[in-house]
Protein backbone atom coordinates (compact mmCIF):
# COMPACT_ATOMS: atom_id res chain seq x y z
CA UNK A 1 0.00 0.00 0.00
CA UNK A 2 1.34 3.43 -0.98
CA UNK A 3 1.46 6.16 1.64
CA UNK A 4 2.45 9.82 1.45
CA UNK A 5 6.00 11.01 2.08
CA UNK A 6 4.93 12.76 5.30
CA UNK A 7 3.26 9.63 6.66
CA UNK A 8 6.19 7.47 5.62
CA UNK A 9 8.61 9.77 7.45
CA UNK A 10 6.37 9.76 10.52
CA UNK A 11 6.22 5.95 10.44
CA UNK A 12 10.03 5.66 10.29
CA UNK A 13 10.54 8.14 13.12
CA UNK A 14 7.57 7.37 15.36
CA UNK A 15 5.97 4.12 14.22
CA UNK A 16 6.61 0.41 14.70
CA UNK A 17 10.23 -0.35 13.79
CA UNK A 18 9.56 -3.80 12.33
CA UNK A 19 6.86 -2.29 10.13
CA UNK A 20 9.15 0.54 9.02
CA UNK A 21 12.04 -1.73 8.05
CA UNK A 22 9.84 -4.23 6.23
CA UNK A 23 7.97 -1.42 4.45
CA UNK A 24 11.28 -0.12 3.09
CA UNK A 25 12.89 -3.52 2.55
CA UNK A 26 10.28 -5.30 0.44
CA UNK A 27 10.28 -2.91 -2.56
CA UNK A 28 14.07 -2.55 -2.36
CA UNK A 29 14.51 -6.32 -2.07
CA UNK A 30 12.35 -6.91 -5.12
CA UNK A 31 14.22 -4.15 -6.93
CA UNK A 32 17.64 -5.64 -6.23
CA UNK A 33 16.40 -9.04 -7.33
CA UNK A 34 15.19 -7.42 -10.54
CA UNK A 35 18.63 -5.80 -10.94
CA UNK A 36 20.25 -9.21 -10.51
CA UNK A 37 17.84 -10.68 -13.04
CA UNK A 38 19.12 -8.17 -15.60
CA UNK A 39 22.63 -9.65 -15.52
CA UNK A 40 21.06 -13.12 -15.24
CA UNK A 41 19.04 -12.70 -18.44
CA UNK A 42 22.04 -11.11 -20.16
CA UNK A 43 23.98 -14.23 -19.23
CA UNK A 44 21.29 -16.54 -20.57
CA UNK A 45 21.29 -14.82 -23.95
CA UNK A 46 25.07 -14.55 -24.21
CA UNK A 47 26.01 -18.01 -22.96
CA UNK A 48 23.47 -19.73 -25.18
CA UNK A 49 24.16 -17.64 -28.29
CA UNK A 50 27.92 -16.97 -28.34
CA UNK A 51 29.03 -19.62 -25.83
CA UNK A 52 30.36 -19.58 -22.27
CA UNK A 53 34.01 -19.34 -23.30
CA UNK A 54 33.49 -16.07 -25.20
CA UNK A 55 31.42 -14.69 -22.33
CA UNK A 56 34.54 -15.22 -20.21
CA UNK A 57 35.88 -12.01 -21.79
CA UNK A 58 32.97 -10.03 -20.31
CA UNK A 59 33.47 -11.72 -16.94
CA UNK A 60 37.12 -10.70 -17.04
CA UNK A 61 36.37 -6.98 -17.50
CA UNK A 62 33.31 -6.62 -15.25
CA UNK A 63 35.38 -5.60 -12.19
CA UNK A 64 36.96 -2.76 -14.19
CA UNK A 65 33.55 -1.44 -15.18
CA UNK A 66 32.46 -1.96 -11.58
CA UNK A 67 35.37 0.20 -10.41
CA UNK A 68 34.13 3.10 -12.54
CA UNK A 69 30.56 2.59 -11.39
CA UNK A 70 31.89 2.55 -7.83
CA UNK A 71 32.10 6.33 -8.10
CA UNK A 72 28.34 6.51 -8.61
CA UNK A 73 27.72 4.05 -5.78
CA UNK A 74 29.91 6.05 -3.42
CA UNK A 75 28.16 9.26 -4.41
CA UNK A 76 24.85 7.48 -3.85
CA UNK A 77 25.85 6.51 -0.32
CA UNK A 78 26.66 10.14 0.47
CA UNK A 79 23.38 11.23 -1.11
CA UNK A 80 21.39 8.85 1.09
CA UNK A 81 23.10 10.09 4.24
CA UNK A 82 22.88 13.81 3.40
CA UNK A 83 19.37 13.79 1.96
CA UNK A 84 18.07 11.24 4.48
CA UNK A 85 19.12 13.34 7.45
CA UNK A 86 17.57 16.42 5.81
CA UNK A 87 14.31 14.50 5.36
CA UNK A 88 14.48 13.53 9.03
CA UNK A 89 14.55 17.23 9.93
CA UNK A 90 11.48 17.94 7.78
CA UNK A 91 13.33 20.42 5.52
CA UNK A 92 11.51 19.90 2.20
CA UNK A 93 13.28 22.70 0.31
CA UNK A 94 16.62 21.49 1.62
CA UNK A 95 15.89 18.01 0.26
CA UNK A 96 15.11 19.43 -3.20
CA UNK A 97 18.19 21.65 -3.25
CA UNK A 98 20.59 18.92 -2.17
CA UNK A 99 19.07 16.38 -4.56
CA UNK A 100 19.56 18.65 -7.60
CA UNK A 101 23.12 19.52 -6.61
CA UNK A 102 24.17 15.89 -6.17
CA UNK A 103 22.38 14.82 -9.34
CA UNK A 104 24.22 17.41 -11.46
CA UNK A 105 27.51 16.46 -9.83
CA UNK A 106 26.96 12.82 -10.81
CA UNK A 107 26.23 13.69 -14.44
CA UNK A 108 29.41 15.80 -14.67
CA UNK A 109 31.53 13.03 -13.15
CA UNK A 110 30.13 10.36 -15.46
CA UNK A 111 30.97 12.34 -18.61
CA UNK A 112 34.56 12.76 -17.42
CA UNK A 113 34.83 8.98 -17.03
CA UNK A 114 34.22 8.16 -20.71
CA UNK A 115 37.86 8.73 -21.80
CA UNK A 116 39.05 6.95 -18.64
CA UNK A 117 37.01 3.94 -19.73
CA UNK A 118 38.75 4.00 -23.11
CA UNK A 119 42.07 3.71 -21.29
CA UNK A 120 40.76 0.75 -19.31
CA UNK A 121 39.70 -0.93 -22.56
CA UNK A 122 43.18 -0.85 -24.08
CA UNK A 123 44.91 -1.89 -20.85
CA UNK A 124 42.59 -4.84 -20.22
CA UNK A 125 42.77 -6.08 -23.80
CA UNK A 126 46.58 -6.31 -23.81
CA UNK A 127 46.69 -8.05 -20.41
CA UNK A 128 44.14 -10.73 -21.37
CA UNK A 129 44.69 -14.04 -23.17
CA UNK A 130 44.88 -13.52 -26.96
CA UNK A 131 41.57 -15.25 -27.68
CA UNK A 132 39.72 -12.72 -25.46
CA UNK A 133 41.43 -9.48 -26.49
CA UNK A 134 39.15 -8.31 -29.31
CA UNK A 135 35.92 -8.97 -27.39
CA UNK A 136 37.30 -7.09 -24.38
CA UNK A 137 38.30 -4.04 -26.42
CA UNK A 138 34.94 -3.81 -28.19
CA UNK A 139 32.85 -4.38 -25.07
CA UNK A 140 34.57 -1.85 -22.78
CA UNK A 141 34.82 0.94 -25.38
CA UNK A 142 31.15 0.67 -26.28
CA UNK A 143 30.08 0.34 -22.65
CA UNK A 144 31.71 3.71 -21.90
CA UNK A 145 28.61 5.39 -23.33
CA UNK A 146 26.30 3.50 -20.98
CA UNK A 147 28.11 4.80 -17.87
CA UNK A 148 26.46 8.27 -17.68
CA UNK A 149 23.02 6.68 -17.75
CA UNK A 150 24.00 4.26 -14.99
CA UNK A 151 25.27 7.17 -12.90
CA UNK A 152 21.91 8.87 -13.31
CA UNK A 153 20.15 5.66 -12.27
CA UNK A 154 22.32 5.27 -9.15
CA UNK A 155 21.58 8.80 -7.91
CA UNK A 156 17.90 8.47 -8.79
CA UNK A 157 17.75 5.37 -6.59
CA UNK A 158 19.56 7.14 -3.75
CA UNK A 159 17.27 10.17 -3.84
CA UNK A 160 14.14 8.04 -3.82
CA UNK A 161 15.40 5.67 -1.13
CA UNK A 162 16.55 8.51 1.11
CA UNK A 163 13.11 10.12 1.09
CA UNK A 164 11.56 6.75 1.95
CA UNK A 165 10.14 6.05 -1.51
CA UNK A 166 11.78 2.81 -2.72
CA UNK A 167 8.81 2.02 -4.98
CA UNK A 168 10.09 4.47 -7.62
CA UNK A 169 13.43 2.65 -8.14
CA UNK A 170 11.47 -0.61 -8.14
CA UNK A 171 9.19 0.48 -10.99
CA UNK A 172 12.17 1.79 -12.94
CA UNK A 173 14.06 -1.45 -12.48
CA UNK A 174 11.06 -3.51 -13.57
CA UNK A 175 10.79 -1.51 -16.79
CA UNK A 176 14.57 -1.78 -17.28
CA UNK A 177 14.44 -5.58 -16.97
CA UNK A 178 11.64 -5.83 -19.54
CA UNK A 179 13.48 -3.51 -21.91
CA UNK A 180 16.75 -5.42 -21.49
CA UNK A 181 15.07 -8.71 -22.38
CA UNK A 182 13.42 -7.09 -25.40
CA UNK A 183 16.60 -5.45 -26.70
CA UNK A 184 18.70 -8.54 -25.96
CA UNK A 185 16.30 -10.53 -28.11
CA UNK A 186 16.60 -7.94 -30.90
CA UNK A 187 20.37 -7.39 -30.87
CA UNK A 188 21.57 -10.85 -29.80
CA UNK A 189 18.98 -13.33 -31.05
CA UNK A 190 17.67 -11.64 -34.21
CA UNK A 191 20.52 -9.41 -35.39
CA UNK A 192 23.32 -11.61 -33.98
CA UNK A 193 25.50 -8.66 -32.97
CA UNK A 194 27.24 -10.87 -30.39
CA UNK A 195 29.29 -8.88 -27.83
CA UNK A 196 28.29 -5.57 -29.42
CA UNK A 197 24.65 -6.58 -29.09
CA UNK A 198 24.94 -6.94 -25.32
CA UNK A 199 26.11 -3.32 -25.05
CA UNK A 200 23.52 -1.99 -27.52
CA UNK A 201 20.78 -3.67 -25.48
CA UNK A 202 22.00 -1.93 -22.33
CA UNK A 203 22.34 1.45 -24.02
CA UNK A 204 18.84 1.50 -25.50
CA UNK A 205 17.26 0.18 -22.30
CA UNK A 206 18.95 2.86 -20.18
CA UNK A 207 18.01 5.64 -22.63
CA UNK A 208 14.32 4.77 -22.27
CA UNK A 209 14.51 4.52 -18.48
CA UNK A 210 16.54 7.76 -18.40
CA UNK A 211 13.54 9.55 -19.87
CA UNK A 212 11.41 7.86 -17.18
CA UNK A 213 13.71 9.08 -14.40
CA UNK A 214 13.68 12.66 -15.67
CA UNK A 215 9.89 12.66 -15.64
CA UNK A 216 9.75 11.17 -12.14
CA UNK A 217 12.21 13.67 -10.67
CA UNK A 218 11.38 16.91 -12.49
CA UNK A 219 7.87 16.64 -13.96
CA UNK A 220 5.76 14.41 -11.73
CA UNK A 221 4.10 16.43 -8.95
CA UNK A 222 4.81 15.26 -5.40
CA UNK A 223 6.36 16.61 -2.21
CA UNK A 224 9.94 16.56 -3.50
CA UNK A 225 9.52 17.49 -7.19
CA UNK A 226 12.85 18.90 -8.39
CA UNK A 227 13.54 21.93 -10.57
CA UNK A 228 16.60 23.28 -12.40
CA UNK A 229 15.19 26.81 -12.41
CA UNK A 230 17.76 29.20 -11.02
CA UNK A 231 20.30 26.41 -10.58
CA UNK A 232 23.67 27.52 -9.22
CA UNK A 233 26.49 25.36 -7.96
CA UNK A 234 26.45 25.19 -4.16
CA UNK A 235 30.19 24.89 -3.62
CA UNK A 236 30.07 24.18 0.14
CA UNK A 237 27.50 21.41 -0.41
CA UNK A 238 29.47 19.95 -3.32
CA UNK A 239 32.65 19.95 -1.23
CA UNK A 240 30.87 18.28 1.69
CA UNK A 241 29.27 15.73 -0.64
CA UNK A 242 32.63 14.88 -2.18
CA UNK A 243 34.22 14.69 1.27
CA UNK A 244 31.63 12.18 2.41
CA UNK A 245 31.63 10.36 -0.94
CA UNK A 246 35.36 9.77 -1.29
CA UNK A 247 35.65 7.00 1.32
CA UNK A 248 32.66 5.13 -0.17
CA UNK A 249 33.90 5.72 -3.71
CA UNK A 250 37.29 4.30 -2.77
CA UNK A 251 35.47 1.51 -0.96
CA UNK A 252 33.57 0.36 -4.05
CA UNK A 253 36.44 1.05 -6.44
CA UNK A 254 39.01 -0.80 -4.37
CA UNK A 255 36.61 -3.71 -3.97
CA UNK A 256 36.14 -3.94 -7.75
CA UNK A 257 39.86 -3.50 -8.41
CA UNK A 258 40.47 -6.29 -5.91
CA UNK A 259 38.20 -8.54 -7.96
CA UNK A 260 40.11 -7.47 -11.07
CA UNK A 261 43.38 -8.43 -9.36
CA UNK A 262 41.87 -11.82 -8.55
CA UNK A 263 40.80 -12.17 -12.21
CA UNK A 264 44.43 -11.57 -13.17
CA UNK A 265 45.35 -14.52 -10.94
CA UNK A 266 42.77 -16.67 -12.75
CA UNK A 267 44.30 -16.15 -16.18
CA UNK A 268 46.64 -19.10 -15.72
CA UNK A 269 43.62 -21.43 -15.55
CA UNK A 270 42.27 -20.27 -18.92
CA UNK A 271 38.78 -19.49 -20.20
CA UNK A 272 37.11 -22.45 -18.49
CA UNK A 273 37.57 -21.04 -14.98
CA UNK A 274 36.55 -17.51 -16.01
CA UNK A 275 33.49 -18.89 -17.80
CA UNK A 276 32.51 -20.92 -14.72
CA UNK A 277 33.10 -17.95 -12.42
CA UNK A 278 30.88 -15.88 -14.70
CA UNK A 279 28.04 -18.40 -14.50
CA UNK A 280 28.39 -18.72 -10.74
CA UNK A 281 28.43 -14.94 -10.55
CA UNK A 282 24.93 -14.62 -12.01
CA UNK A 283 23.51 -16.61 -9.10
CA UNK A 284 25.96 -15.12 -6.64
CA UNK A 285 24.61 -11.67 -7.51
CA UNK A 286 21.06 -12.77 -6.76
CA UNK A 287 21.69 -14.31 -3.35
CA UNK A 288 24.13 -11.59 -2.23
CA UNK A 289 22.01 -8.65 -3.40
CA UNK A 290 19.06 -9.80 -1.30
CA UNK A 291 20.68 -9.07 2.10
CA UNK A 292 22.32 -5.97 0.65
CA UNK A 293 18.84 -4.60 -0.06
CA UNK A 294 17.96 -4.87 3.62
CA UNK A 295 20.98 -2.73 4.41
CA UNK A 296 19.58 0.04 2.20
CA UNK A 297 16.43 0.10 4.33
CA UNK A 298 18.52 0.11 7.50
CA UNK A 299 20.55 3.06 6.16
CA UNK A 300 17.34 5.03 5.61
CA UNK A 301 15.84 4.24 9.03
CA UNK A 302 19.05 4.97 10.93
CA UNK A 303 19.89 8.17 9.03
CA UNK A 304 16.42 9.64 9.67
CA UNK A 305 16.56 8.78 13.37
CA UNK A 306 20.11 10.07 13.76
CA UNK A 307 18.90 13.28 12.09
CA UNK A 308 16.64 13.89 15.11
CA UNK A 309 19.19 12.36 17.53
CA UNK A 310 17.06 9.31 18.36
CA UNK A 311 20.07 7.06 18.97
CA UNK A 312 18.15 4.40 20.89
CA UNK A 313 15.82 3.68 17.99
CA UNK A 314 18.70 3.78 15.51
CA UNK A 315 20.53 1.08 17.49
CA UNK A 316 17.40 -1.01 17.70
CA UNK A 317 17.06 -0.76 13.90
CA UNK A 318 20.50 -2.35 13.56
CA UNK A 319 19.50 -5.31 15.75
CA UNK A 320 16.28 -5.82 13.84
CA UNK A 321 18.18 -5.55 10.56
CA UNK A 322 20.51 -8.39 11.57
CA UNK A 323 17.54 -10.66 12.28
CA UNK A 324 15.85 -9.84 8.98
CA UNK A 325 19.00 -10.19 6.90
CA UNK A 326 19.79 -13.62 8.35
CA UNK A 327 16.28 -14.81 7.50
CA UNK A 328 16.77 -13.56 3.95
CA UNK A 329 20.12 -15.39 3.80
CA UNK A 330 18.49 -18.62 4.97
CA UNK A 331 15.85 -18.30 2.27
CA UNK A 332 18.60 -17.84 -0.30
CA UNK A 333 20.28 -21.08 0.79
CA UNK A 334 17.02 -23.00 0.57
CA UNK A 335 16.33 -21.75 -2.94
CA UNK A 336 19.89 -22.29 -4.19
CA UNK A 337 21.47 -25.51 -2.94
CA UNK A 338 18.92 -28.18 -4.00
CA UNK A 339 18.76 -26.97 -7.61
CA UNK A 340 22.38 -26.34 -8.62
CA UNK A 341 22.45 -28.79 -11.55
CA UNK A 342 19.29 -27.33 -13.05
CA UNK A 343 20.50 -23.75 -12.70
CA UNK A 344 23.90 -24.40 -14.29
CA UNK A 345 22.40 -26.37 -17.19
CA UNK A 346 20.50 -23.21 -18.16
CA UNK A 347 23.82 -21.65 -19.17
CA UNK A 348 26.11 -24.43 -20.38
CA UNK A 349 26.39 -28.16 -20.99
CA UNK A 350 30.19 -28.07 -21.04
CA UNK A 351 31.19 -30.66 -18.42
CA UNK A 352 34.37 -28.91 -17.25
CA UNK A 353 32.73 -25.50 -16.90
CA UNK A 354 29.66 -27.02 -15.21
CA UNK A 355 31.80 -28.88 -12.67
CA UNK A 356 33.74 -25.75 -11.69
CA UNK A 357 30.61 -23.58 -11.53
CA UNK A 358 28.81 -26.07 -9.28
CA UNK A 359 31.74 -26.24 -6.86
CA UNK A 360 31.91 -22.46 -6.70
CA UNK A 361 28.18 -22.01 -6.13
CA UNK A 362 28.14 -24.41 -3.19
CA UNK A 363 30.77 -22.37 -1.36
CA UNK A 364 29.32 -19.01 -2.41
CA UNK A 365 25.93 -20.02 -1.04
CA UNK A 366 27.25 -20.45 2.50
CA UNK A 367 29.21 -17.20 2.26
CA UNK A 368 25.91 -15.32 2.25
CA UNK A 369 25.56 -15.63 6.05
CA UNK A 370 28.70 -13.70 7.08
CA UNK A 371 28.22 -11.31 4.16
CA UNK A 372 24.73 -10.48 5.43
CA UNK A 373 26.12 -9.41 8.80
CA UNK A 374 28.88 -7.45 7.08
CA UNK A 375 26.54 -5.46 4.83
CA UNK A 376 24.05 -4.47 7.56
CA UNK A 377 26.91 -3.38 9.83
CA UNK A 378 28.31 -1.29 7.00
CA UNK A 379 24.87 0.35 6.61
CA UNK A 380 25.14 1.78 10.12
CA UNK A 381 28.33 3.68 9.37
CA UNK A 382 27.02 4.84 5.99
CA UNK A 383 23.91 6.22 7.70
CA UNK A 384 26.08 8.08 10.19
CA UNK A 385 28.11 9.58 7.35
CA UNK A 386 31.25 7.97 8.80
CA UNK A 387 32.60 6.14 5.79
CA UNK A 388 36.30 5.77 6.57
CA UNK A 389 35.77 2.53 8.51
CA UNK A 390 33.74 0.87 5.69
CA UNK A 391 36.53 1.88 3.32
CA UNK A 392 39.17 0.19 5.46
CA UNK A 393 37.05 -2.91 6.03
CA UNK A 394 36.06 -3.35 2.38
CA UNK A 395 39.69 -2.95 1.37
CA UNK A 396 40.71 -5.54 3.96
CA UNK A 397 37.92 -7.94 2.94
CA UNK A 398 39.13 -8.23 -0.65
CA UNK A 399 42.76 -7.16 -0.72
CA UNK A 400 43.88 -8.52 2.64
CA UNK A 401 41.68 -11.41 3.77
CA UNK A 402 40.67 -12.82 0.37
CA UNK A 403 43.71 -12.16 -1.81
CA UNK A 404 46.22 -13.27 0.80
CA UNK A 405 44.15 -16.40 1.50
CA UNK A 406 44.24 -17.21 -2.23
CA UNK A 407 48.00 -16.72 -2.46
CA UNK A 408 48.62 -18.87 0.65
CA UNK A 409 46.36 -21.77 -0.36
CA UNK A 410 46.42 -21.83 -4.18
CA UNK A 411 49.40 -24.20 -4.34
CA UNK A 412 47.48 -26.72 -2.21
CA UNK A 413 43.86 -26.53 -3.42
CA UNK A 414 44.25 -24.92 -6.86
CA UNK A 415 41.40 -22.83 -8.25
CA UNK A 416 39.21 -23.79 -5.26
CA UNK A 417 41.13 -21.16 -3.30
CA UNK A 418 39.16 -18.49 -5.19
CA UNK A 419 35.88 -19.91 -3.85
CA UNK A 420 36.97 -20.57 -0.27
CA UNK A 421 38.57 -17.14 -0.16
CA UNK A 422 35.09 -15.68 -0.59
CA UNK A 423 33.79 -17.40 2.55
CA UNK A 424 36.84 -16.71 4.72
CA UNK A 425 37.02 -13.02 3.81
CA UNK A 426 33.31 -12.43 4.48
CA UNK A 427 33.48 -14.26 7.81
CA UNK A 428 36.46 -12.26 9.08
CA UNK A 429 35.09 -8.92 7.85
CA UNK A 430 31.64 -9.56 9.32
CA UNK A 431 33.04 -10.51 12.74
CA UNK A 432 35.29 -7.45 12.92
CA UNK A 433 32.48 -5.13 11.81
CA UNK A 434 30.17 -6.35 14.59
CA UNK A 435 32.86 -5.60 17.17
CA UNK A 436 33.27 -2.10 15.74
CA UNK A 437 29.53 -1.38 15.74
CA UNK A 438 29.18 -2.48 19.36
CA UNK A 439 31.89 -0.03 20.44
CA UNK A 440 31.40 3.01 18.18
CA UNK A 441 29.75 6.28 19.22
CA UNK A 442 26.45 6.70 17.37
CA UNK A 443 26.56 10.31 16.16
CA UNK A 444 26.56 11.96 12.74
CA UNK A 445 29.82 12.58 10.93
CA UNK A 446 28.25 15.07 8.51
CA UNK A 447 29.13 18.75 8.81
CA UNK A 448 26.18 21.08 8.30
Amino acid sequence: MLISMEKRRDLILNGNLWHSIILLTIPTLIMTLLASMISFTDGLFLNNIIGAKRVAAITYVQPAIGALLGLSQGLGVAAMAIIGQTVGKGDTEGVKHKSVQILMLSIFMSILLIPVSFGFAFFLSVTAPVEMQNDILVYVILYSFVLPLQFLAAIFNSIKNSVGNPEAPFYRMLVLLILKIFFNYIFLNLLRFEVKGAVYASLFAYIVTGIWMYYDLFVKKYLYTLSLKGFKIDKPLIRETIRISIPSMLNYMMMSLGFLLINFEMRKYGQDLLAAIGIAGYFNAIIFQAPASVSIAITTVISLNIGIKNVKKAKKAYSYGIVIVLLVALLGLILMLPFLDFYIDLFTRDEIISKIAKEGLKIYAFSIVPFSIFTVSQAVLNALGRNIIPLIMSFSRIWLFRYIFIKLTEDYIGYSSFFYGNFVSNFLAGAIFVIIILNIKWETGINE
